[in-house]
C-alpha cells in the first residue's frame, strides 16, 4: 500500500501545479566568461575624389593627379616635408639629421632612423636614395630634375644609415630632394622599368597607411592603418577614396557618407557645392602644374622662330582657358608668367601686349609670308607641302582634352592643318617627347616603334617648387647638353624640348645660387616669351569640400596636399 501511494502522490502534485495560475520560477543560467573584451567599432573616413585611376608615380608628369598626390603623403617616406606655412622642414619620423658638410665640393650629409623600415622589413637605406637618383637625373618626363642632375655621387655610410650626396655645384634648394623616396629592392629589377613603377599598386610602403586594396573599376582605394609604421599610428582604422561624379560628390557630403572630397570642379560643381550651405566648408586648392600649350622647337616645322611666332598668333588665349577651366576655381589663375605660378607669393604677370596674350591674325599672316608660306584655298602652304601640325595630349585626361579640341578648331580656322594624337600619359611623356634629336630636331617620320613627331604638346608642366629648379627643369639644357656632339641622338632634357644656349648661363646662376632668381628673371622671362616656345594658361586648383564628420583635417601648404596631416585625423565634429 505505502509503495502505491508516493507515485499517485507524485501525480496529484504534477497536475496541481499544471492547473495552478502561477507559473514555475524562471531558469537561471550564469553567462559564460568573456575571455576577450569587445573590439572596438573600426573608424572610417572617407573621401570623394574624380577618380582613382591608375599611375602613382608621384615623381612623373604622367602620373602627377590628386590621388597621387594623395598616397605619396600616406604610404612614402621623404627627407623633408612642407609645413602649412610653406616652410621645408626635416622629417624626423624618417631622418635623424640632414646637413651641408662641405661647401668644396658641395656635399650633404643624411641620417635616416635606424628603425625606419618598409612594410616588408627592409630598412630604407642609402639604396633608395641611390634609385630615385638615378632616375631624376636620366629618365624623361619626371619632375623638377634639375636638382638631381647637379649631383656627382652619393656614397652609403653606417652601414646604409648614412648617405653622403656629393654635387658638381652648389644647390641651395638641396632641401627640395629626396621626396618620396621608393623601395628600391622591389622596383630595381621590375618588369617595365622606371615609367611603370607604381603603375598600378605600391610593392611596399613606409607611412602611417598601407594599401589593404585598389580597385580601379570600382573605383575605389581602401587604406588601414600600418601596423608595421615605426612611429605615432594614425588615429583612424581606414580612409576610403572613393570615385563620383559632382552630383554623387555633393549627394554623399549632405548624407555624411563622405566626410569630405578633394575634386577639381567646373562651374556647375562648384555650384552643387556652395548649395550644401554652411555645413560644408569649401576651399581652393592650387596644385603644383599649369596646363601650358608647349610650341616646341626641336619639331622640324616649328623649329622656325618666325612658324611659332606665327601659330601663337593664331591662338585666343582666352578661349583655351575658358575650355580647360569650365568656369571653375582654376578660371581666376591664369599663368601670365613662364616661372612663377600665380598661387605663388612671389608671382607676378610678365606677359608682354600682343600675342600671345591675345591673337592678331594679320601678325600670324605676317610671320608665316616671312617663313616662305603663302595661303591657297584657306590654307598656308609652302611650295607644295601644305603646313602641318601634330597636336599631342596625355589621353583624355581633362583639362587638355578640352583645350586641344579648342586650339585644334582655332588653328585650322587659321589655315593649319591639324593632326590632334591622344596617346597614354605614360606614352606621351616617355616616348613622344622623349623621341631623340639630331642637330637639334627630331626625325619626321615615325621611328621603329611608329611614334611620330609632336609639334605642340598641351601638356601639364611643374611648378610651385623652388623656383629656380623650376626654371631650370623646364626650360634648360641637360649637363653638358650644349656642348656635345649635335649629330649624335640625344634626349630632349624637358617636355618642351627646349634647350637655348643663349639662356643657359642665366638659367645655371639662377640654379646654383651665384645669381638671385629675381635677377635671372628680368632677363628669361621676356626671352621665354619672346621664344614663342612655352604658352602657360592657368595653374590647376582642386576644391575641397569639408563635411561634418572629420576632425583635424587643414588645407595643407600652399600648391600641396591636406593628406600630409591624415595620421592625426579623426572621427568627430569639425
Amino acid at each position: 500500500m505505502g509503495r502505491r501511494a508516493a507515485p499517485v502522490l507524485a501525480l496529484a502534485g504534477v497536475l496541481l501545479a499544471a492547473c495552478s495560475n502561477t507559473p514555475p520560477p524562471p531558469v537561471v543560467s550564469s553567462p559564460a566568461a568573456s575571455s576577450t573584451p569587445a573590439l572596438p567599432t573600426p573608424s572610417q573616413i572617407v573621401v570623394g575624389v574624380d577618380d582613382v585611376v591608375g599611375g602613382y608615380n608621384p615623381h612623373n608628369l604622367a602620373d602627377a593627379s590628386t590621388v597621387t598626390s594623395a598616397l605619396s603623403q600616406l604610404l612614402l617616406p621623404s627627407v623633408f616635408r612642407t609645413a602649412d606655412d610653406g616652410t621645408r622642414t626635416l622629417d624626423k619620423t624618417l631622418m635623424t639629421s640632414a646637413e651641408v658638410v662641405s661647401q668644396m665640393p658641395f656635399t650633404v650629409k643624411y641620417e635616416i632612423r635606424p628603425d625606419a623600415s618598409w612594410s616588408d622589413g627592409a630598412p630604407i637605406a642609402t639604396e633608395d636614395f641611390i634609385y630615385l637618383y638615378n632616375a631624376m637625373k636620366s629618365e624623361p618626363g619626371v619632375i623638377e630634375p634639375a636638382g638631381y642632375r647637379l649631383i656627382s655621387n652619393i656614397d652609403q655610410r653606417d652601414g646604409g644609415k648614412g648617405v653622403e650626396v656629393t654635387f658638381t655645384k652648389p644647390y641651395p634648394a638641396w632641401q627640395t630632394l629626396f621626396d618620396n623616396l621608393l623601395p628600391q629592392h622591389l622596383l630595381k629589377d621590375a618588369p617595365g622599368g622606371w615609367p611603370t613603377a607604381l603603375a598600378s599598386s605600391f610593392p611596399a610602403v613606409a607611412g602611417p597607411f598601407a594599401i589593404k586594396s585598389i580597385d580601379t573599376a570600382r573605383g575605389e582605394v581602401i587604406l588601414q592603418r600600418n601596423d608595421r609604421y615605426w612611429e605615432k599610428p594614425a588615429a583612424v582604422d581606414t580612409l576610403v577614396l572613393r570615385r563620383s561624379d559632382p552630383s554623387g560628390i555633393a549627394t554623399a557630403l549632405r548624407s555624411g557618407n563622405d566626410q569630405f572630397s578633394i575634386t577639381r570642379t567646373d562651374s556647375a560643381g562648384l555650384q552643387l557645392l556652395n548649395d550644401l550651405g554652411p555645413a560644408v566648408q569649401l576651399h581652393t586648392l592650387a596644385r603644383p602644374v599649369e596646363a601650358s600649350v608647349l610650341l616646341r622647337p626641336v619639331s622640324a616645322t616649328l623649329s622656325s622662330p618666325e612658324l611659332r611666332a606665327g601659330v601663337a598668333a593664331l591662338i585666343d588665349r582666352s578661349k583655351l582657358i575658358a575650355a580647360g577651366a569650365k568656369g571653375g576655381p582654376a578660371a581666376a589663375m591664369k599663368a601670365d608668367a613662364q616661372v612663377m605660378p600665380p598661387a605663388d607669393k612671389g608671382y607676378a604677370a610678365t606677359i608682354p601686349a600682343g600675342p600671345p596674350a591675345a591673337p592678331d591674325a594679320a601678325k600670324a599672316e605676317q610671320h608665316f609670308k616671312a617663313a616662305g608660306y603663302t595661303k591657297d584655298a584657306g590654307v598656308w602652304r609652302k611650295g607644295a607641302k601644305t603646313l602641318s601640325l601634330v597636336i599631342a595630349s596625355p589621353g583624355p585626361a581633362e583639362p587638355y582634352a578640352s583645350i586641344v579640341k579648342e586650339l585644334s578648331a582655332e588653328l585650322i580656322a587659321g589655315g593649319v592643318q591639324v593632326t590632334a594624337v591622344t596617346p597614354a600619359p605614360r606614352d606621351l611623356f616617355s616616348s613622344l617627347l622623349a623621341m631623340p634629336v639630331v642637330n637639334g630636331q627630331q626625325q619626321a617620320g615615325p621611328d621603329a616603334n611608329g611614334n611620330v613627331g609632336v609639334d605642340i604638346a598641351v601638356v601639364p608642366q611643374s611648378v610651385g617648387g623652388d623656383p629656380a629648379s623650376v626654371l631650370a627643369s623646364n626650360f634648360g639644357c641637360a649637363p653638358e647638353q650644349a656642348t656635345a656632339d649635335k649629330t649624335k641622338p640625344v634626349v630632349p632634357a624637358n617636355a618642351a624640348g627646349l634647350c637655348d644656349e643663349s639662356l643657359q648661363a642665366t638659367i645655371d646662376s639662377a640654379l646654383t645660387g651665384s645669381t638671385t632668381v629675381a635677377e635671372a628673371l628680368k632677363t628669361l622671362e621676356p626671352a621665354l616669351w619672346a621664344a614663342n616656345v612655352a604658352i602657360p594658361l592657368f595653374q590647376e586648383a582642386d576644391t575641397l569640400a569639408v563635411g561634418k564628420g572629420v576632425s583635424g583635417l587643414t588645407p595643407g601648404p600652399p600648391m600641396g596636399s591636406p593628406f600630409g596631416s591624415a595620421v592625426n585625423w579623426t572621427r568627430g565634429s569639425n
